[in-house]
């Protein structure tokens, strides 16, 4: 989750009080007070962290990344609570001190931007895996978390959201300079920079280059059992999918944006996006965009 349920507010102008500004950078409520414990946090060389922007496929990325570091089942996978496996650094449960202590290899998620993080991770001292995804499939999947929340239901139109979202007002700031900052570092020897929808073009390519990474050998029968278990995560994350929108799905945003917020959006994208060779294949999906 972004946001914790409590906190996350209903109409846009309550979005905007119950965040507060670090750095320049738009951060949750349950971040405030942590920053610097959370930037001396201490690191072990055995350490793997998942860092993603928010709705990028962290759930789904964590099972895999599981499966793959831990020899694991899928079917183990679904039994298991993995949040309680994978617990979020900057979240107020289990909080920073239960997850110092606990057994290692820890796996530990988090959606700070890359100059947040512990010191110890600029400096080499354990694996990042960080998720980037396309940005229009990620706003609405955003959005539609929001909706979703059961305590506090976000009531603003998608419209605004977008807009937010483009005018880096969304929690944790900015997705644009989220990305960039580990694009920048995607050639550091602890940084591997994947994309969630190479998940669904190349679960094969994926896998293998997540088995090198993390340092776990495999023979052709092994990296191919591996690579029918991850799909098998994939499948059962797309067929739970109890709302009326599936959050995951690859081209989500063709059937929500008209052509004029997609213009829109398009214009807002290459002006931030810059020169940056950091490419996304918005092609991906069946459906067209809707008219006005």
């Amino acid at each position: 989750m972004a946001e914790s349920e409590v906190n996350t507010p209903s109409t846009p102008i309550e979005y905007d009080s119950k965040y507060f500004e670090f750095d320049g950078i738009r951060l949750p409520p349950f971040c405030k007070g942590k920053m610097e414990e959370i930037a001396n946090f201490s690191l072990r060389g055995s350490d793997i962290w998942i860092i993603t922007y928010p709705k990028s496929g962290t759930s789904l990325l964590q099972e895999v990344v599981y499966l793959v570091s831990q020899g694991a089942d899928p079917d183990e996978i679904g039994l298991m609570n993995i949040d309680e496996q994978l617990p979020v650094l900057e979240y107020p449960q289990p909080g920073l001190d239960i997850i110092q202590e606990l057994t290692s290899p820890r796996l530990i998620k988090s959606h700070l931007p890359y100059r947040f993080l512990p010191t110890g991770l600029h400096n080499g001292e354990a694996k990042i895996i960080y998720m980037a995804r396309n940005p229009k499939d990620l706003v609405v999947s955003y959005f539609e978390f929001h909706r979703s929340l059961r305590t506090m239901s976000y009531r603003g139109s998608f419209q605004e959201f977008c807009q937010r979202f483009m005018n880096d007002k969304l929690g944790y700031g900015s997705w644009f300079e989220h990305v960039l900052e580990f694009w920048e570092h995607r050639m550091d020897s602890n940084v591997l920079f994947l994309k969630y929808e190479d998940m669904y073009k190349d679960l094969g390519a994926l896998v293998e280059q997540l088995a090198w990474f993390l340092g776990v050998s495999c023979d052709k029968v092994q990296h191919e059992a591996m690579v029918e278990s991850c799909n098998q995560l994939i499948e059962q994350c797309c067929s739970s999918e109890a709302l009326s929108i599936c959050r995951g799905r690859v081209g989500l945003w063709k059937d929500v944006f008209t052509v004029s917020m997609n213009e829109k959006f398009d214009a807002v994208y290459g002006q931030k996006m810059g020169n940056s060779n950091l490419k996304f294949d918005f092609c991906l999906g069946q459906r067209p965009v809707p008219t006005l």
